[in-house]
């Protein structure tokens, strides 16, 4: 699996290179497994998983609005026609968050009227302040706007106030503590990615000691911050909601290892390094590096990433409630585990043949790509099916998680 920037992928087609007449058609026949999918009693929701990790995600803003609530375990029917009235006198976190509203007027699309757009950022104050009113164990963080203003503009109001609560309790709960020790320790999985799959772009990292902090807002806006496209964005949802919380920090990873040559050719060099990897480019290949992620989060899944991203008190974050994060609450800290590693390694002779210049997906991994038949598309193969699976470890105890 080669993770280098490939000149002859663009992004400019979703469905990457195929014929116009050949995308309509897939477009077309997936769609009717979706509308299969929702239509069966109960409704498929592995299905649903599939069609929104494989190439194109879920292709509309309509099918989003019927399948985003089934990924996060949401009865629409159950959701109130009038919602809660908000309280933003004497708010603590008013303030805050009035300031970043008003400042995301890029995230809205261009050519918006004033008045459509001004009431949406009315809406999207009220659906930040009803969930953090309604669960004050979380607290409002800057980013999470940028979260909110994307099922905002998908879902509406109505819908997005329920989704942005489940989802706040749950994937993005690391983000909303009183501190960000859980979201640091969340970062901590990335730079043990890198290494495996590419042990010339860590060294350089590391050397340049730049950290993992270019990577806060990817990981806390789930990259709505810096994504100027909003089908980008959206796409990306689709393929976030449908897999294990931890796939922004992998997106995160085949990012930089896109990257490879930008980086290694930047100078060693922490503010030149740090500047250059916090300036995403807007044309990466975006089914691509989905793709990639998959394949990464099967051949290195959290469980192994634990060890050297474990945090120092064994608390429990959201992400631990799943079956692959029993480890996360060793009780290393993640600096020290690197350090350690890094100098067993210095003592050892090092094993070339086991670090070369790229990961290559296990034969038992390729294995799953035969089984693909399901609706998804050769390009994810193996991942898309493990990261299903993945998802669907947790499926089934989603009650338990979203009472």
């Amino acid at each position: 699996m080669n993770l280098k920037k490939s000149r002859s992928v663009g992004a400019s087609s979703p469905l990457n290179g195929l014929g116009k007449q050949d995308a309509e058609s897939r477009k077309k026949r997936k769609m009717a497994e979706i509308s299969q999918a929702l239509s069966m009693t109960p409704v498929d929701v592995a299905a649903l998983r599939r069609m929104a990790i494989s190439e194109g995600g879920l292709l509309t803003d309509e099918i989003r609005c019927k399948v985003w609530p089934r990924l996060l375990n949401v009865p629409v029917d159950s959701i109130p026609e009038k919602l809660d009235e908000v309280e933003r006198e004497n708010n603590k976190d008013y303030n805050q968050v009035l300031l970043d509203v008003q400042r995301s007027l890029r995230r809205f699309p261009p050519g918006m009227p004033d008045e459509q757009r001004e009431g949406l950022q009315e809406e999207l104050i009220d659906i930040i302040l009803r969930v953090l009113q309604k669960n004050p164990q979380l607290h409002y963080y800057q980013g999470y706007h940028d979260i909110v203003v994307t099922f905002l503009l998908v879902l509406g109001e109505r819908l997005a106030t329920a989704l942005v609560e489940k989802l706040s309790t749950h994937h993005l709960r690391d983000f909303m503590d009183p501190t960000m020790d859980n979201t640091k320790h969340i970062l901590n999985y990335l730079m043990p990615i890198i290494e495996r799959v590419n042990p010339e772009v860590y060294d350089f990292m590391q050397q340049a000691e730049v950290g993992t902090i270019f990577a806060l807002s990817w990981l806390i806006t789930w990259f709505g911050h810096v994504l100027s496209d909003f089908r980008h964005v959206v796409r990306l949802y689709d393929f976030f909601l449908a897999c294990h919380p931890l796939m922004p920090i992998y997106f995160a990873a085949v990012i930089v290892l896109y990257r490879e040559e930008e980086v290694l050719d930047c100078e060693c060099d922490m503010a030149m390094l740090h500047h250059l990897l916090s300036q995403i480019p807007q044309d990466l290949p975006y089914e691509t590096l989905i793709s990639r992620a998959g394949d990464l989060f099967v051949q290195f899944p959290p469980s192994e990433l634990a060890k050297e991203a474990a945090q120092q008190r064994s608390e429990q974050t959201a992400a631990s409630t799943f079956k692959d994060f029993e480890l996360a609450s060793a009780q290393q800290r993640p600096d020290a585990v690197l350090r350690r590693r890094r100098k067993e390694q210095q003592q050892q002779a090092p094993v070339e043949a086991q670090r070369g210049t790229m990961a290559v997906v296990q034969p038992t991994a390729r294995r799953f790509v035969r089984l693909a038949v399901m609706g998804l598309t050769v390009a994810l193969g193996a991942a898309a099916l493990a990261v299903v699976n993945s998802a669907l470890e947790w499926a089934p105890k989603l009650d338990l998680l979203f009472p």
